[in-house]
């Protein structure tokens, strides 16, 4: 099983420049690569911040929000399993791979399990000076350029493999 994680960020490294602002200053690219690669994932794990800046489940994608508050709905489920117990009940139920979609404890969350395989992250032609870094925790793992695609003049798509 693969998992990802996907992330738009702006030019300075931020995730945005608050917790519950909503994901409105990306390009419509980004919001295509994000679109296709969790479809074709067909599982997206999130936080409840993240999930109540998206607001309900998206079609065609399961829904998995780490969360102890949010009751679970048509589409969306809930849970605060270990990541690795969460992806090997993935993996069992047939899912070949995993969009980790934020927020930054998320995100955090899974790189120190060590269970990431691959990075995807839209750099965006913003510097917000402040907000919520992509990560918080202390990490040295290190990357490997896979592809580095323009999305637009202005906006690039970075792959990035995990070295484990």
């Amino acid at each position: 099983m693969k998992v990802f994680i996907i992330a738009a960020i702006s030019a300075d490294g931020f995730i945005s420049q608050r917790t519950d602002q909503i994901v409105d200053w990306s390009s419509k690219e980004d919001k295509k690569v994000f679109r296709e690669l969790t479809k074709r994932a067909g599982v997206m794990i999130m936080g409840s911040t993240t999930f109540k800046t998206i607001g309900r489940p998206l079609p065609g994608r399961r829904t998995i929000v780490y969360s102890r508050s949010l009751e679970p709905a048509e589409g969306l489920e809930i849970t605060q399993e270990e990541p690795a117990d969460l992806i090997a009940r993935l993996d069992e139920e047939g899912f070949d791979e995993v969009a980790i979609c934020g927020g930054r404890s998320i995100y955090d969350l899974f790189i120190q399990a060590d269970l990431v395989d691959e990075i995807y992250l839209t750099v965006e032609p913003m510097l917000f000076g402040s907000g919520v870094p992509l990560l918080e925790l202390a990490t040295n793992t290190p990357l490997a350029l896979l592809e580095s695609i323009q999305l637009n003049n202005d906006t690039i798509l970075l792959h990035y493999e995990v070295q484990q």
